[in-house]
């Protein structure tokens, strides 16, 4: 039997809130459930954006909440040899291309088209650099998707919730699989890393439920091993909206500054003890 191995990987882009709690405790539960283990993955390549306060945020509060993981924490920054090696692999099976469009060169474009097919994150690119010569280390890399779902052939994948889903390969277009400035992105970043980890159920909100179509994708081209998924439900505000990073007020740092206890937080994030 497959020992179940899931991960919890937040970026520290600014404090967990309640929705980050539901995800923390839906993939430790699962692992525990299963008498597996659950690792904790701190997804840091957008240096942008990711700060040193907010990684140590991550740990105290979810030491507070009484969540412990297995073997040593991985930090995605420390990773860009693995990234640069899948890259390589990528390009060397012909399924990349050189993209130096500058977002408003592609708005024009699409705009002079008469409109661009839609994807979960709006128009499609278009494929402008698709036949142009280019030097790599001065652009971004996009997938080739039509040529690498002709490569892979049918794909699927398994969700404990929606069961089998056949995958799109070309759901997000030739979507951007390393960024100029950081050299990597979080689709390809996350299958490496999956792997690495010996991951074998990823949990994570629906919300993300679309990124699999690529993802799943990236691991036949890579040759990756497939794990299962569980796109659980969102923790939603008043008014529907999914929580996010900036709603402080439901942060759990200001919940427990509150006086509010870790087990009142885990029933708040849907996980009464």
């Amino acid at each position: 039997m497959v020992e179940t191995v899931t991960r919890f990987a937040p970026s520290p882009t600014g404090y967990l809130h309640l929705g980050h709690a539901h995800a923390a405790l839906f993939a430790v539960r699962a692992a525990r459930a299963a008498g597996g283990r659950f690792l904790l993955r701190i997804e840091d390549i957008d240096f942008t954006r990711c700060r040193p306060e907010y990684e140590d945020a991550i740990f105290e509060d979810l030491a507070w909440l009484g969540l412990s993981w297995d073997g040593p924490v991985l930090r995605q920054s420390e990773r860009r040899a693995a990234y640069d090696a899948a890259l390589a692999a990528l390009a060397a099976a012909g399924l990349t291309y050189p993209c130096s469009c500058t977002r408003k060169e592609i708005a024009a474009e699409i705009a002079a088209a008469g409109g661009a097919p839609q994807g979960p994150d709006g128009p499609l690119y278009p494929g402008t650099c698709r036949n142009r010569s280019g030097r790599g280390d001065e652009a971004a890399i996009r997938l080739d998707c039509a040529k690498a779902g002709r490569q892979a052939g049918v794909l699927e994948f398994f969700d404990r919730g929606a069961g089998r889903v056949a995958v799109d390969a070309c759901l997000f277009g030739d979507a951007v699989i390393a960024r100029r400035d950081i050299g990597t992105s979080y689709h390809l970043a996350c299958v490496v890393d999956d792997a690495h980890q010996g991951v074998t159920l990823v949990t994570r909100g629906e919300d993300l439920l679309p990124a699999t179509h690529i993802q799943r994708v990236l691991q036949a081209a890579l040759g990756l091993p497939v794990p299962q998924y569980h796109h659980h439900g969102l923790l939603r505000d008043e008014d529907g909206r999914r929580l996010a990073k900036r709603d402080a007020a439901r942060s759990i740092r200001s919940l427990r500054e509150a006086g509010t206890s870790p087990a009142e937080v885990r029933a708040l994030a849907g996980f009464a003890d």
